[in-house]
């Protein structure tokens, strides 16, 4: 079985992101996301119109990658970097916490991620989603290079391949 472990992790953001985009209405920016910074260490906005859910679709990767409660600090110190400071010396900062919090809420929305006592998990609805998709890149992926055939599950592998026997 293909997880989301196991395919590039720039492809399925950016289509896991879409997806989100088209398919899950309880996902959307705030009117402020046009104009706010993704943390103090920056200096402009971001470039990308469509980086609220690009960021959501990062969130449930880590979530996924994670397997345990993740807590909004932890998220936190992911999406922070470090900040140059002039002629001080450069430290590092950590991610406003009010955007990461609305998207997790968002996803809380849309029951593909629950509240727990330690943090934040997938729900199973989430992890099928991630799952899908993975699946559906990795297809991908065979057509460009079918040496990666061997990593899909026997039943897509003779979709993908019907003049192959199932014998490797």
């Amino acid at each position: 079985m293909v997880t989301a472990l196991e395919v590039p992790a720039d492809k399925l953001i950016e289509k896991l992101a879409a997806y989100i985009k088209e398919n899950i209405p309880e996902v959307k920016p705030p009117y402020w996301a046009r104009f706010t910074k993704t943390g103090c260490f920056k200096e402009k906005p971001p470039q990308n119109p469509d980086w609220w859910y690009f960021r959501v679709a990062s969130i449930l990767r880590k979530l996924y990658k994670a397997g345990k409660p993740v807590g909004l600090t932890e998220l936190r110190r992911e999406y922070g970097g470090r900040k140059r400071r002039g002629s001080r010396p450069e430290r590092s900062y950590r991610a406003p916490g009010n955007a990461i919090r609305k998207m997790l809420q968002q996803l809380e929305q849309a029951q593909l991620v629950r509240k727990t006592k330690g943090g934040r998990v997938l729900t199973p609805q989430g992890k099928a989603l991630l799952d899908r998709i993975s699946i559906e890149i990795m297809t991908e992926l065979v057509k460009e290079r079918p040496d990666l055939a061997k990593y899909l599950p026997p039943s897509l592998r003779l979709k993908a391949y019907p003049e192959q026997s199932g014998a490797s």
